[in-house]
């Protein structure tokens, strides 16, 4: 008997918590390998539970915000073809921009953007010399209003939505896809982290990252060109794109102002 043909490789970056745990499990559930990446050391304990679904699954624990932890992910890969990206590391600030730490925003910016674009760049052009590939970044309808008190993580989140939809242009006509993600707020270690637990976003009820993970990852497969999961969240994309930047800016003031949460 022949030797039995490899398995389609997915990259899910982000993958420790969160959106980004749960897209790795739709992946092993749909018979991917995985090398999954996140900053720290849970990405172990995350990669022990996707095994569970019968795939290999490797783990890198890198900092994607630089380009040693880009390269070091890269490099795991060994010259084996990545049949899905999922872009989906991100990391969340709150508070007024002139009160944050620049070491904070960098990071973010670093994370959010150029780490992000360094390593699409480099796994699409290895997608294009085979003429196949499925690309899922992780945006968000944060991209679509100016973010008071979330100033600099909406802009980086504005620039991953218009780039998802530039560069699949680009490549329509090849056989790679980008699909573009763009959840609200999805109930993650996000808000905590990005120190906003005092806010009314980071109180509200949110979106389980489950549902999230399972409309994106099926977006991707079927190469839909972008997927707002949730009615709601749905309902409020539309509704920014009609609405004035200022009045946008004043509702998300609303949602994300220090001492917003309900008491």
């Amino acid at each position: 008997m022949g030797r039995a043909l490899p398995k389609k490789l997915a990259v899910v970056t982000g993958a420790s918590t969160g959106i980004g745990y749960e897209l790795a499990i739709q992946c092993a559930k749909h018979g991917f390998d995985l090398i999954v990446a996140a900053d720290e050391p849970q990405i172990s304990q995350a990669a022990m539970i996707f095994r569970k679904e019968g795939v290999e699954v490797e783990a890198i624990e890198a900092n994607l915000a630089t380009t040693e932890g880009c390269d070091k992910l890269y490099g795991a890969l060994r010259g084996r073809p990545v049949d899905a990206l999922l872009a989906n590391a991100g990391r969340g600030l709150g508070r007024a921009f002139l009160d944050q730490d620049w070491v904070d925003i960098r990071y973010v910016i670093d994370t959010n953007v150029t780490g992000t674009v360094y390593l699409i760049q480099k796994i699409a052009r290895d997608m294009r010399a085979r003429n196949e590939g499925k690309i899922l970044i992780t945006g968000s309808i944060a991209g679509f209003m100016p973010g008071t008190y979330q100033a600099v993580y909406n802009g980086t989140k504005a620039f991953l939505d218009s780039f998802s939809f530039a560069i699949r242009a680009e490549l329509k006509d090849t056989g790679i896809t980008v699909t573009c993600l763009m959840p609200g707020a999805t109930e993650t270690d996000f808000f905590e982290r990005a120190d906003m637990m005092d806010t009314k976003v980071g109180t509200d009820k949110k979106d389980d990252p489950a549902d999230v993970a399972k409309t994106g990852f099926d977006a991707m497969m079927n190469g839909e060109g972008d997927v707002v999961s949730g009615w709601y969240n749905k309902l409020q994309s539309a509704i920014a794109n009609i609405t004035p930047a200022g009045m946008l800016a004043e509702r998300h003031r609303k949602m994300a102002e220090p001492g917003s949460a309900k008491n």
